[in-house]
C-alpha cells in the first residue's frame, strides 16, 4: 500500500553508503606533523617579515597569526589520530590535491614574469577542465570570465600592485 521511502544519507555520508577505507593512526600523525611543519615554516617566515606592535601591525602579522592557527591545529590532530576514524586513506584520486597544488606553484612562479591575466586564465581553465571535468565552452567562458572580474576588482577597484599586462 504505501511506498517506504529511504532517508536521505547523513551529513559527510556518500550517497552510495560506501565509505574508503579509513586512515590509519601513523596516517593521521604523519598529516599532523606535515601541517605543523608547514605551520612553523610560515611562521618563521612572518617573523622574519615583521609583526610589529597591535597599534603599528608589520606585513608578517597577519601570516603569523594564521600560521600559529595553523600549527595549533596540526598539533590538535595529532592529539586526536587514535580516536579519530573518519579520515580517508590517500588513494590515486588524493594526486589531484598534488596536481592542483602544483598548478598553483606555476602560477605564482610565472605570475611576476608576464603578469596575472594569462597565468589566471590559464590555472582557472587547467582547475575546470582537467579536474573538474567541465565541458570546453564551460571552462573557456568561466575562465575568460573569472580573469576580466579579478581584473576589474584588483587592479581596477583595488588598485592593488600586481604585475598585469595592461
Amino acid at each position: 500500500m504505501g511506498s517506504r521511502t529511504e532517508d536521505p544519507p547523513a551529513a559527510g555520508e556518500p550517497a552510495d553508503g560506501v565509505r574508503p577505507p579509513a586512515a590509519g593512526t601513523v596516517t593521521q600523525l604523519v598529516t599532523a606533523a606535515v601541517v605543523v611543519a608547514l605551520g612553523v615554516a610560515a611562521l618563521t617566515e612572518a617573523l622574519n617579515l615583521g609583526v610589529g606592535t597591535p597599534s603599528e601591525p608589520g606585513p608578517g602579522t597577519w601570516p603569523a597569526l594564521v600560521s600559529t592557527v595553523l600549527t595549533v591545529l596540526g598539533v590538535l590532530l595529532a592529539t586526536q589520530a587514535r580516536r579519530t576514524d573518519d579520515a580517508e586513506r590517500f588513494t590515486r584520486t588524493g594526486l589531484l590535491v598534488l596536481v592542483a597544488v602544483g598548478s598553483m606553484v606555476a602560477f605564482v612562479a610565472v605570475v611576476g614574469v608576464i603578469g596575472f591575466e594569462i597565468p589566471a586564465a590559464l590555472l582557472a581553465f587547467f582547475w575546470l577542465r582537467v579536474l573538474g571535468r567541465e565541458s570546453r565552452r564551460n571552462s573557456v567562458t568561466v575562465s575568460l570570465g573569472l580573469t576580466a572580474v579579478l581584473y576589474a576588482l584588483f587592479v581596477g577597484a583595488l588598485e592593488v600592485t600586481i604585475p598585469h599586462l595592461f
